[in-house]
């Protein structure tokens, strides 16, 4: 399946969605935590979905109402099925996975074909060496998860990607207690402040050791609470880079709320590319003709990768991202599918291994873009149409991961997203 792009001009406002990696947190939390808890402005789509899906398996009682979920817990882990289908998401299976180590019973968990190529070991390594026994496909899903973890000292490398230490994080309240050692350089370092800020909503408290090296995660209880989900800026990124290189007095509407988000960083980064962001009530921008370049470390935030890169197509000078190696372990190796397709388009384009350098073209040209069913490759790729015109995207379906209404909202303003 594919989309027809346009050239569009956009102008009205979209309502930026809720945050993705705070859903999936919330639900989890609650569903670990004794009594029944709120959690208010809840992002609905395919992964989060599987979180919920995941945590009814585990016991949880999950009511919808609108954006909202109402959910009932024992606090204890009681297993409804052996098997959790995480379908695309990473972050449902590895906090799963680590969930599923507190139960006794065996646990398969797997997911579509792009989770079955994500990797999975440090995670599977680390719970055995807390007392849990775990079998992989070559380290990656369909896996295997019999506990119970009982808690004590465990390494684990933070280099491939931070949600094995949220995962371990979020279920060691629930043993002894777990001394936390991480090797290596953390990447995507806020995702794990994010889990930390969230256990300490639900009643946690994590020891900070050594930031992004030591913690100490006594054995606690998860208490219910009502949290409410603030806006999500990994999409509020990709809007931006729409009201930049498309945007006709085009507004944002959000919830930013006081937890910490780490793709925030992309207003930082869009003040050194030249463009002013007001922050207020209705967020906007104001773009100089052409964008200053410049070199942007992405370690932390990879997500913000496509929605950085698209802005190649309004530089005057190269974009040149770095640090960002593990985006080539999402759902997709977003560096080399990026690289492959705006070189379709025109973006002049060196591929490295942690990232890419990116010019202006000459002359843009309409090009039949192949997102490989990546959701942020997908939106990126529509806004870069609408700045070019003429272009296909395929595999719409992919933005049911994060945010299911991206076309609707688009074609609201303004855009000319059409099926094919």
């Amino acid at each position: 399946m594919k989309c027809k792009i346009e050239k569009a001009r956009l102008e009205g406002n979209i309502v930026c969605p809720p945050n993705k990696s705070y859903t999936h947190r919330a639900i989890f939390l609650a569903s670990l935590a004794k009594g029944e808890s709120q959690v208010r402005n809840v992002l609905l789509s395919r992964d989060t979905i599987a979180t919920i899906n995941a945590c009814k398996t585990f016991g949880a009682i999950i009511k919808e109402d609108g954006a909202n979920l109402r959910i009932e817990s024992s606090g204890d882990v009681k297993l409804q099925s052996n098997e959790i289908d995480a379908s695309n998401s990473g972050t449902t299976i590895r906090i799963s996975a680590a969930i599923a180590s507190l139960s006794d019973t065996k646990t398969t968990l797997s997911g579509d074909s792009s989770l079955r190529k994500r990797p999975m070991q440090p995670l599977l390594d680390a719970l055995e060496d807390l007392g849990a026994k775990c079998t992989s496909t070559d380290g990656k899903p369909p896996i295997t998860v019999k506990g119970k973890i009982h808690g004590g000292v465990v390494s684990i490398s933070g280099s491939v990607s931070s949600q094995f230490i949220s995962a371990l994080m979020i279920a060691s309240p629930k043993t002894e207690g777990v001394k936390l050692n991480i090797e290596g350089n953390l990447v995507s370092k806020p995702y794990l402040d994010a889990t930390i800020a969230t256990m300490k909503k639900f009643g946690v408290n994590v020891d900070t050791i050594d930031p992004y090296k030591k913690y100490n995660i006594p054995k606690q209880q998860y208490k219910s609470t009502e949290f409410t989900v603030p806006s999500d800026f990994s999409s509020m990124a990709l809007l931006l880079s729409a009201a930049i290189l498309i945007g006709d007095k085009m507004t944002i509407s959000a919830s930013v709320g006081d937890l910490p988000q780490g793709d925030r960083e992309m207003i930082a980064h869009l003040e050194k590319l030249g463009v002013k962001v007001n922050l207020d009530d209705l967020i906007t921008v104001k773009t100089p003709p052409s964008l200053n370049g410049g070199r942007f470390d992405l370690s932390n935030t990879p997500d913000l990768l496509p929605a950085l890169a698209i802005l190649a197509l309004k530089t005057s000078k190269p974009i040149e991202i770095y640090n960002v190696k593990h985006a080539r372990f999402k759902e997709t190796d977003r560096i080399a599918i990026l690289a492959r397709e705006l070189a379709k388009i025109g973006i002049k384009v060196q591929e490295k291994e942690d990232g890419l350098v990116l010019g202006a073209p000459d002359i843009p040209k309409g090009v039949d873009l192949d997102s490989s069913d990546d959701h942020r490759l997908f939106m990126a790729f529509c806004i870069a149409g609408m700045f070019v015109g003429n272009c296909t995207v395929s595999d719409p379906q992919s933005v049911d991961v994060s945010y299911p209404t991206f076309i609707q909202d688009m074609n609201a303003v303004g855009a000319k997203i059409l099926s094919v």
